[in-house]
């Protein structure tokens, strides 16, 4: 992987972190999810005219644009689908480690990308990193009783979400080859506020909707920015590097997230956050360090 696009996968981890502890500290609710996403677009919309009227692309960069705002509408709803059935303990790492697992696999198939031996490896490191991160201590649960979990509905969620993430991506590393990423991002966001609110208001109410947004609204505004700026870096990682070795390197983000967990939420770093975060660390560096 290019030494730019790793770098920009590292900082891209650090800022996603970040506004994923805000989102944690507002409860996880998805209308502050909402809020992000219709506040960024609101927020930047000068920059967005700006980028528009200096970048133009062709007619072809509005159909990746439209696809991908779509498929995150469908990320968000299944995502909030699958919280509201099921432990984050048992929707993230299926959600993130599918996700993982099927974007080399589409890469392949769809943009003829070729994945080196140790990027595997890598991969196949941060994968059992994610499992591991998140179910230490459940293993022999999960084993005593495989039925329970092919029989929990959130299971489903989480594997359409990881869906979602792999075609998001795949569609995404093409896109910005036609449109400058700073640009496809804010308008994958438009089309995708242009969906989420009216579900929003429908499902909720007008009076919820407006209630959350005034009880976080510096929240709200800041994990706006913090969304568009880790998303716009990965894109920028995606227009100088394969799909099939951002994507997984993404997981980083997992590390830091754990370590901002103990760091502002007090929360513990026991061994298997530990096992864990070094197995995805290491995948990472096999992947950084791939032809």
């Amino acid at each position: 992987m290019p030494v730019l696009a790793l770098l920009l996968v590292l900082s891209s981890s650090i800022v996603h972190a970040s506004w994923n502890l805000l989102l944690k500290r507002s409860g996880g609710q998805a209308l502050f999810v909402c809020g992000i996403i219709v506040s960024q677009v609101a927020l930047l919309a000068p920059l967005g005219g700006a980028l528009y009227w200096l970048n133009p692309f062709p007619p072809i960069g509005w159909a990746f644009i439209i696809a991908s705002g779509l498929v995150h509408l469908g990320y968000f709803l299944l995502l909030g689908r699958g919280y509201s059935s099921g432990d984050l303990s048992l929707v993230y790492p299926i959600a993130r480690g599918s996700g993982s697992m099927l974007v080399p696999v589409l890469a392949v198939t769809f943009l003829q990308e070729q994945v080196a031996g140790m990027a595997v490896a890598g991969m196949a490191a941060i994968l059992t990193g994610i499992f591991t991160l998140s179910w230490w201590g459940r293993v022999g649960e999960i084993l005593r009783r495989p039925g329970a979990l092919l029989r929990n509905p959130a299971l489903g969620y989480a594997l359409a979400t990881g869906g979602c993430i792999a075609a998001y991506s795949i569609i995404d590393k093409s896109g910005v080859g036609y449109v400058q990423p700073f640009l496809y991002m804010y308008l994958t966001n438009a089309v995708t506020a242009a969906g989420l609110l009216p579900y929003m208001l429908l499902t909720r109410g007008r009076a919820a909707v407006l209630a959350d947004w005034r009880a976080h609204p510096l929240a709200i505004a800041g994990a706006g920015m913090l969304v568009y700026l880790a998303y716009c870096l990965v894109l920028t990682a995606f227009s100088i590097a394969r799909v099939s070795y951002v994507a997984p390197a993404r997981e980083i983000g997992i590390v830091a997230a754990a370590v901002l967990g103990v760091v502002f939420l007090k929360e513990t770093m026991g061994p298997g956050r530990i096992a864990g975060s070094a197995l995805i660390v290491g995948g990472l560096t096999l992947i950084a360090f791939s032809p």
